[in-house]
């Protein structure tokens, strides 16, 4: 009978370069990188030989045995050469899964991942790594990294004129609150409160949001709608009215160039409102639209399945009728020469967030980015509402493509709020670290620059609720939760973790969004609570002091655009990184636990960025403690 030896203790080390350079956390590169493989073997696991064992995606495995290229010190040390181009055949891009074994007689072990950079042993095929071959000339606009995004829901964050149509129910006191809300979270609304929000009173706030520091300003849907968030779309060639129309859009453009501000608007694209002229189903515009007659010239951009009352809608949503995007006229409307991406990027729009991306298709995509690029000389920046980890997103049971080279520069980074608000509220370092090491090392570095690192979003509770207040679980009522509010002492709390929280997202890889108004310390929970109009004059004046400290940080240190990250250390409870370049050298500690978190900072001058002081190369970080540090 074969007894199989227990699982070793020590693990072997695998190591990965390009070119000499070490990429060891990393597992995306070029079409043209030749990776260099090196694993080290404890000569106690018991060895015979290491095995690559990869396999692309949908497709068979291939084994490729490691040479051995000598001992020391009782480790052995394997190699392979692995010419990613060979590997991808006559495509230009791909996407991979691979895991070492290590034969050692009767048994075989193999690696087994969860964060594509950690790994265990096990005596079984289990979770492989990642390898995602992007094309060569794959790479993320420069002017985007670095910079801090500001999310604004134009009808709630600044007054100022614009139409006021038929049907809409205007407040008249700016600080009211929201009146229109279903009995149950799901319930339908009309969404017809407005508080007058406009890009006119934007423009006004643009020396609020320059003493931020922000460099991109991120728009919710602003084309003709009758909603309040105008995400069911009336008429995407028209800037709505009641926001000021395109003469605001433009002046908003030319005001924030002048400072240096970007541009962003929201794509909503996968979907019309049947309030529209494309659908018109209540007969409000000219056109015929699809829901009124088959000789439409819209009729084919919708999916009918017995006209004219059955359509398919965005999750199942009467008012939001799906548009059949492969169709070439509807293809051609958005994406083509003159559509509406041209058209508004080439008015002066610096960026697309595109609402859900996982179901766009991957021609309309592909199009799209590339008319983003040929209007702004490359600069343009097109990021994708990604919920999970896409750099192998399965969606609608298709595999998607969009970090392969043509379709996004970036996400928003939900699986980063996940870790930070689990690290924060609940002082579980392990679900930062694991998902900061993921996404490290299973994206594109151009990407984790670009990443779009949120702690709120119109679709998300307030963060300082979040942190502060009892979880929404189902068991309040939307009247409940419309007047609920921490206590004084719940608030304090709450300000001083959404503080440790925010550090957090302006110092990790990618660009942290603010979402206006949690700067102010506006609470909420879900939509519509988390769309209350600005507190002008009302503002939590050390929380908005401190937003400006970090955006100052951000400003100056230009090592957050495009620094390496590791991290440096890490218990169960705290946990230390450093972003790290040519550029600059910052490190980052913070504690969550009862616990001191002594550190040893890098050999260097270390000056604490929120203080202004010098800091010893031995700090003992006490609970609910965090620093950033320049090392020079």
């Amino acid at each position: 009978m074969l007894i199989k030896r227990p699982l070793p203790t020590a693990l072997p080390t695998i190591r990965k370069s390009v070119g000499g350079e070490d990429v060891s956390l990393q597992g995306a590169f070029l079409h043209r990188d030749v990776l260099q493989l090196s694993v080290e073997v404890p000569r106690t696991l018991g060895a015979a030989a290491v095995v690559l064992r990869l396999a692309p995606d949908g497709g068979e495995d291939a084994d490729y045995p490691l040479a051995f290229a000598g001992s020391d010190l009782g480790v052995d040390t394997y190699t392979l050469t692995l010419s990613l181009a060979a590997l991808c055949g006559k495509a230009e891009a791909g996407l991979f899964y691979y895991e070492f074994l290590f034969l050692r007689g009767p048994d075989t072990l193999f690696t087994s991942t969860s964060d594509n950079v950690t790994f265990t042993l096990s005596p079984h095929s289990a979770g492989r790594f990642r390898l995602l071959v992007s094309e060569d000339d794959y790479d993320t606009p420069r002017r985007f990294r670095g910079r801090v995004m500001y999310h604004a829901f134009v009808d709630r964050f600044a007054p100022g004129k614009g139409e006021r149509p038929a049907g809409a129910v205007y407040h008249e006191n700016w600080h009211e609150e929201i009146e229109q809300f279903g009995a149950y979270p799901g319930a339908p609304v009309p969404n017809t409160e407005f508080f007058g929000g406009t890009l006119w009173g934007i423009i006004d706030k643009l020396d609020h949001l320059a003493s931020l520091g922000v460099g991109v300003l991120y728009l919710s849907p602003i084309f003709k709608s009758v909603s309040n968030h105008k995400y069911d779309t009336g008429d995407y060639e028209t800037v709505d009215p009641q926001f000021g129309g395109e003469a605001a859009l433009r002046a908003l453009i030319d005001a924030c160039r002048e400072r240096n501000i970007d541009v962003m608007l929201d794509g909503v694209f996968n979907h019309t409102g049947d309030d529209s002229r494309y659908f018109n189903a209540k007969g409000n515009y000219r056109s015929l639209g699809a829901a009124q007659s088959v000789l439409s010239p819209y009729y084919q951009w919708y999916y009918f399945r017995e006209y004219p009352h059955t359509y398919e809608c965005w999750w199942d949503i009467p008012i939001l009728p799906k548009l059949r995007l492969a169709h070439p006229d509807v293809h051609r409307y958005f994406v083509g020469e003159g559509g509406i991406i041209d058209r508004y990027t080439r008015m002066g729009v610096m960026g697309w967030r595109l609402d859900v991306a996982d179901e766009l298709p991957n021609a309309f995509l592909d199009e799209l980015r590339l008319r983003v690029k040929n209007a702004t000389d490359g600069e343009g920046v097109v990021l994708g509402e990604v919920w999970e980890n896409a750099a192998d997103k399965i969606a609608y049971g298709r595999r998607r493509r969009y970090f392969q080279g043509r379709q996004l520069d970036s996400v928003m980074n939900y699986p980063l709020r996940r870790g930070v608000i689990s690290f924060v509220r609940e002082g579980d370092a392990a679900a930062l670290t694991s998902v900061l090491r993921e996404l490290w090392g299973s994206y594109p570095t151009a990407v984790c620059h670009s990443l779009m690192n949120i702690l709120s979003t119109h679709d998300t509770e307030r963060i300082l609720t979040v942190l502060g207040d009892r979880p929404d679980d189902g068991s309040r009522t939307n009247a409940e939760l419309r007047t609920a509010r921490m206590s004084k002492t719940e608030r304090r709390r709450a300000t001083a973790l959404l503080k440790m929280a925010a550090a957090l997202q302006y110092t990790v890889f990618g660009v942290p969004s603010l979402y206006y108004g949690d700067e102010a310390g506006m609470e909420g929970y879900h939509d519509p609570f988390c769309r209350r109009p600005y507190p002008w004059g009302r503002e939590d004046k050390s929380l908005l002091a401190f937003y400006r400290k970090l955006g100052r940080i951000r400003c100056e240190n230009p090592v957050f655009a495009d620094g390496d990250f590791r991290i440096l250390a890490e218990t169960d409870h705290a946990i230390a990184f450093e972003r790290k370049s040519e550029s600059g050298h910052v490190v980052v500690a913070a504690n969550r636990g009862e616990a001191p978190f002594p550190f040893t900072l890098p050999r260097g001058r270390a000056v604490d960025l929120l203080t202004g002081k010098p800091t010893p190369p031995t700090v003992l970080l006490q609970n609910m403690s965090f620093h950033i540090w320049r090392i020079t």
